[in-house]
């Protein structure tokens, strides 16, 4: 099987990180996600902490016509730089699952890439966020809100288009049809046609 790499854009409540790392574990190849925020902060000399917070402050994307913004949007350049680095050197040295940060953007010109985006309805997500992430109603009503909020503003600043746009995107796929298991063998079927190793 030749050289892959899948990146997953998700939808808050979708179970997009349990499929991406079963559908890593299915296809024996290395899971990429949090572990690009600390290879960033390593090669900034920052605290995890830090990169996590100026990630997360995503909502300051819509005002940069401010002058006090400035400082915090080239931090935040920067970090996206360094990540993007570290994504295209995964990429590029072996097969992989990589799950957020606008991997699909980065990877674009990537022949190899998958790109995939996992949604589902609210009533599935806010199910999700209760019974499986072990969430109040409550909470669960404000993290999808808020979330997808900054995961749409993330994408939209660096990439210039929403995280599940089409356009770019080779495979959309809604996790309530097959849940984690099925998602991901549904998944690892198109890739290992992808890579050249067919179906068994």
């Amino acid at each position: 099987m030749k050289k892959f790499v899948v990146t997953i854009t998700r939808e808050f409540g979708s179970l997009g990180r349990p499929i991406a790392k079963r559908l890593a574990e299915l296809l024996n190849v290395e899971y990429y996600d949090r572990d690009i925020v600390e290879a960033a902060a390593k090669e900034m000399h920052l605290p995890v902490s830090v990169i996590s917070a100026e990630e997360e402050k995503k909502s300051s994307f819509f005002k940069m016509v401010l002058p006090l913004g400035s400082e915090s949007m080239e931090k935040k350049q920067k970090i996206f730089d360094t990540q993007a680095k570290i994504i295209r050197d995964l990429a590029a040295k072996e097969s992989c699952i990589i799950v957020g940060r606008c991997a699909d953007y980065v990877l674009q010109d990537e022949p190899d890439a998958i790109h995939v985006y996992i949604y589902s309805s609210y009533a599935d997500r806010l199910a999700n966020c209760v019974g499986t992430l072990g969430m109040k109603k409550d909470e669960a009503r404000r993290m999808i809100a808020e979330v997808d909020k900054a995961r749409m503003a993330y994408h939209k600043y660096f990439a210039n288009y929403a995280p599940g746009d089409p356009a770019h995107k080779h495979i959309i796929i809604n996790s309530e049809l097959l849940d984690v298991e099925g998602t991901a063998q549904a998944l690892a079927a198109i890739v290992r046609v992808k890579a050249g190793e067919g179906v068994s």
